[in-house]
């Protein structure tokens, strides 16, 4: 088979079912293989028509899994898939961003993948499908753990369904690095915020970079859930709040900078996914 890009969803099933290794963008692919360690068949299915789509669904949207964030940036979507847009353009480069497809970094599962948090907060789902079955997983379940998803041989993802989200509602994704772009974080955060009657009805926070997998912080969401709309810049974000995150030392960042950071950054997530009005 050597290189193969398929067009057809059919065509890319039977090679995943062939064993062949499975690439959408290849940005984190390539840079990460070992000297002489290459893949015999590869399979790009960044062609696949059915992959290739934005969508409303019913009342939320579906996102092929090839399509790329330069792509995601750009469509006119409603306020509350705001944190995903905000993290598309944070997503390496522009030329990156080009070629890059949010399947590809789901499916990478990097701790610091940059579309996880705001997937998080947005309840994302996702439909993984194979020659003899399809089935549909929410992310937080599908991704085990650092490089770790579940996948078996012969499955592709190939979409992301996100459901509708209250109104009023907004959603913010905030990233911390060394510079602005070309960067892996130190720390990030996403945060949804639906307002009725002038408090928060319903808030979601994710972190990212902080631990094996983005989590949500539930602890610090059932905390905001009910306050007024005037106290939540008041709100004190505690270590207790943060126990979800279990953080490493390296090169970007120690633990104890990682968590001040991450409730720093949960902090000005939430603010800035209050809805206008």
């Amino acid at each position: 088979m050597g290189y193969f890009a398929p067009e057809s969803l059919v065509d890319a099933l039977t090679a995943a079912a062939d064993g062949a290794k499975i690439v959408g963008g290849c940005t984190d692919f390539y840079p990460a293989l070992a000297p002489g360690k290459m893949p015999t068949d590869i399979v790009d299915i960044t062609r696949v028509r059915e992959m290739r789509q934005i969508a409303k669904c019913g009342d939320g949207w579906r996102i092929g899994a090839a399509v790329t964030w330069a792509e995601i940036a750009a469509y006119p979507m409603p306020a509350y898939l705001s944190c995903l847009q905000q993290a598309a353009v944070t997503v390496g480069s522009v030329q990156i961003q080009n070629s890059a497809t949010i399947g590809g970094n789901i499916c990478n599962a990097s701790p610091a993948a940059d579309g996880i948090p705001p997937l998080l907060v947005l309840d994302a789902k996702l439909e993984i499908q194979s020659q003899s079955a399809n089935r549909t997983i929410p992310l937080a379940e599908f991704i085990t753990g650092a490089r770790r998803v579940d996948l078996s041989q012969g499955e592709l993802l190939t979409a992301i369904v996100i459901p509708k989200v209250m109104l009023p509602s907004g959603s913010s994704f905030v990233k911390l690095g060394n510079r602005k772009f070309l960067v892996i974080s130190i720390a990030m955060a996403s945060a949804l915020v639906v307002v009725r009657d002038h408090r928060l009805d319903d808030v979601r926070i994710a972190v990212g970079s902080c631990a094996p997998t983005a989590v949500r912080l539930p602890l610090l969401e059932q905390k905001l859930c009910g306050l007024s709309v005037n106290a939540v810049a008041r709100c004190r974000i505690l270590s207790a709040h943060l126990a979800a995150l279990t953080p490493i030392s390296d090169m970007r960042g120690t633990v104890e900078y990682r968590v001040m950071a991450a409730g720093e950054l949960c902090r000005r997530a939430i603010i800035e996914a209050m809805p206008d009005g």
